[in-house]
């Protein structure tokens, strides 16, 4: 929601047309609570957030990328794929949108519930037949359905995409797809009731000479048991919560072995030249450090504990006192 904010001459006009009666205070109180007022179509539920939409659109983001990639590896043409929308729709908006002859392929996503569509444009659909058979990947000006043998190649072809899906989803859920059905005709696939929410992600598709529309349409059977995982919060907080045992146990054991330099820090002291070369032996040194205070113990140059000296096994040694802090110089 973008609010309007006021200049300082547009707030003393406002309070002036108050003052001088040219406008009524209730009147501006009335037309702002009939603008509260909202028209809802209980027929277009909106049974997603914004922030689920959100996550479903960056699933299919990174699912776009992905068959990107295998498109053009499988087809040796130029493909882009990018998502367009994402949006939540009544099931029978959806079918009504779609082409009477299309590509309509039908998956399992076990371990969730019911089935997911996706509705291929019969000019992606005829280019991917033609770059398969050897073509530059133009489309076809044809209205009748699909020949045997073109339905086994794009079957095949949409068999082998399955592994981007399910990787795509990963990130949320580990899901088994299966192609079940590919079908042709809209008016035969009624998965869900009529005013089901759905939401449909449109991807737009280029393919050698080609361009079109991808559609997924997702049910909200299939998509109810994950709606938690779906928010930014779950997915930051999964993240920062998951550690794989084997990398922690390789990085303590390569920590372990890594060599750091201790200092303790006896004590400072400032000479000049001359006297550092008239230094004899059996000279004194007089240093900044009082017998009684802890000495500062330094790891890899950086003051990181205060100790006492002392001997242990016969070895001059210091014992750890507690955390340097800073302040804690007696003598600077």
């Amino acid at each position: 929601m973008v609010e309007e904010i006021l200049s300082q001459n547009e707030i003393d006009a406002l309070l002036s047309a108050i003052t001088s009666g040219e406008m009524d205070a209730e009147e501006l109180k009335k037309e702002e609570e009939e603008k509260r007022i909202r028209v809802y179509d209980f027929k277009r539920a909106l049974r997603f957030s914004k922030d689920q939409i959100r996550s479903i659109g960056r699933i299919h983001e990174n699912y776009a990328r992905l068959l990107t990639t295998f498109f053009s590896s499988h087809l040796r043409s130029y493909v882009d794929i990018s998502v367009a929308s994402v949006d939540q729709i009544p099931y029978e908006e959806f079918i009504r949108s779609v082409p009477e002859v299309t590509v309509l392929n039908v998956y399992s996503v076990s371990p969730l519930e019911g089935n997911i569509i996706m509705e291929v444009n019969p000019n992606i659909a005829y280019g991917l037949l033609d770059r398969i058979l050897g073509g530059k990947g133009d489309t076809i000006d044809k209205i009748d359905g699909f020949t045997e043998i073109e339905t086994i190649l794009l079957t095949q072809l949409f068999e082998k995409a399955i592994t981007n899906l399910e990787e795509a989803w990963s990130s949320i859920i580990e899901i088994d797809a299966v192609l079940e059905d590919f079908e042709v005709n809209p008016q035969f696939l009624q998965m869900v009731a009529p005013n089901e929410t759905v939401v449909v992600v449109t991807l737009n598709t280029t393919i050698g000479e080609s361009g079109g529309m991808i559609n997924i349409c997702i049910p909200h059977i299939v998509l109810e048991p994950i709606i938690p995982k779906l928010s930014f919060h779950y997915q930051m907080q999964t993240v920062k919560n998951k550690r794989d045992p084997e990398a922690y146990e390789n990085i303590s054991k390569s920590l372990e072995q890594a060599i750091v330099e201790t200092k303790a820090i006896l004590g400072e002291t400032t000479i000049d030249i001359q006297e550092f070369l008239n230094l004899q032996t059996e000279d004194v040194i007089k240093l900044n450090q009082n017998i009684g205070e802890p000495l500062l113990l330094k790891i890899n140059d950086e003051n990181k504990y205060l100790a006492q000296p002392g001997k242990y096994r016969n070895k001059n040694s210091v014992q750890i006192l507690g955390d340097y802090k800073e302040g804690n110089e007696q003598n600077d």
